[in-house]
């Protein structure tokens, strides 16, 4: 009997076949980068049930992933200061493109697609003039670069779309770093992180820390169903910030968030991945250095508990509760109906990324 795939490519070759869809994928529920035993990546796509749909290599180590809203497609982000993007057919499972970094840029790992798919968005480093900037490029026509625009601060990381729109928020952390120093940071006694927000190319808004905070990298950030966006932040001070997560809204101003500080100082600095729980009333981080996943109230911007992970890192939303990943390659259902899957010899990657 034919397979599903071969009866696919018969009716391609005739221009009968419908369009494909992340169904043909396996339907996964969600994109992680991870590391092999034997050295080498892979992007893997995660189900319902946390086991594997899919399994594709990479070329190096990847961070995160964009998945297509219509199609079932990614890009797979190098991890900074790499310069290689792969887009795969994750149905078919195979690459398609291979994007590269235009000279004197690299990636910074994320990338977000407009809301009709067509163009892809990437955060980028124009390293000799410390500045950052977001690569346009067209999906439509194999991921050709068709231009940048000013990411409105120095060291864009993540990027995301606000709900409905066109409208794209940047965290950009603030720290200016150069390939040629490696992964070293330049330039933190005057860094200033902040959130921009940016629509048809032009930053129309900025979202920056008190003084006080100006050593808290803004690296990571969702966005709520209703436009509310929560940050995470990596402390780049000798001591202990005050707050490690945020949350904005446009027009107002940024609320940080509270915790006790023995809570503050277990994160030890570090979050990894944030997401908004299924419920939107509650932030989830994590910290792969201090072993947590800790929840956030959004309403009174306070904490309100842990969970122990080791080397928990990806976050996301899922029924009932949260999915998070971990470095020992376990995957982790908390909340009403707890579970863990094991995957040996996967190590994930910082994020899971939701389909």
């Amino acid at each position: 009997m034919a397979s599903r795939r071969g009866f696919l490519a018969g009716l391609l070759a005739t221009g009968l076949a419908p369009a494909a869809t992340w169904a043909d994928a396996g339907a996964p529920r969600w994109l992680s980068a991870a590391g092999l035993p034997d050295g080498g990546f892979a992007l893997c796509g995660i189900g319902e049930d946390m086991g594997l749909r899919f399994r594709i290599p990479l070329p190096g180590r990847g961070h995160a992933a964009a998945a297509h809203p219509e199609r079932p497609e990614a890009v797979a982000f190098a991890r900074r200061p790499g310069t290689f993007a792969i887009v795969i057919d994750c149905a078919a499972g195979r690459q398609t493109a291979q994007m590269a970094a235009p000279t004197g840029r690299h990636f910074y790992g994320h990338g977000a697609f407009s809301l009709d798919g067509r163009w892809l968005y990437t955060t980028e480093n124009d390293f000799e003039a410390a500045r950052g900037v977001i690569g346009i490029w067209d999906a439509q026509h194999g991921y050709k670069r068709t231009g940048e625009f000013a990411s409105g601060g120095t060291g864009p990381h993540e990027i995301r779309r606000m709900p409905g729109s066109d409208v794209l928020v940047v965290a950009n952390g603030g720290i200016e770093t150069h390939p040629a120093s490696g992964r070293a940071k330049l330039n933190i006694a005057i860094m200033q992180p902040n959130l921009s927000y940016i629509d048809s190319g032009k930053v129309t808004e900025t979202a920056a820390l008190p003084p006080e905070m100006h050593r808290g990298s803004i690296r990571h950030i969702a966005v709520s169903q209703i436009g509310e966006v929560a940050f995470g932040m990596q402390w780049q001070g000798d001591e202990d910030g005050p707050a490690l997560v945020g949350l904005h809204r446009r027009g107002g101003a940024i609320r940080l968030c509270t915790a006790p500080d023995t809570h503050l100082r277990a994160m030890q600095g570090y979050i990894g991945s944030i997401t908004f729980a299924a419920g939107q009333r509650e932030v989830a981080v994590t910290s792969p250095r201090g072993g947590l996943v800790q929840m956030f109230d959004t309403g009174s911007a306070k904490y309100l508990r842990s969970d122990a992970m080791a080397d928990a890192c990806g976050v996301a939303a899922c029924t009932g509760g949260l999915i998070v990943a971990s470095g020992t390659g376990d995957l982790v259902r908390l909340g009403r109906d707890k579970a863990q899957v094991a995957h040996p010899g996967l190590m994930w990657d910082n994020h899971l990324v939701s389909l």
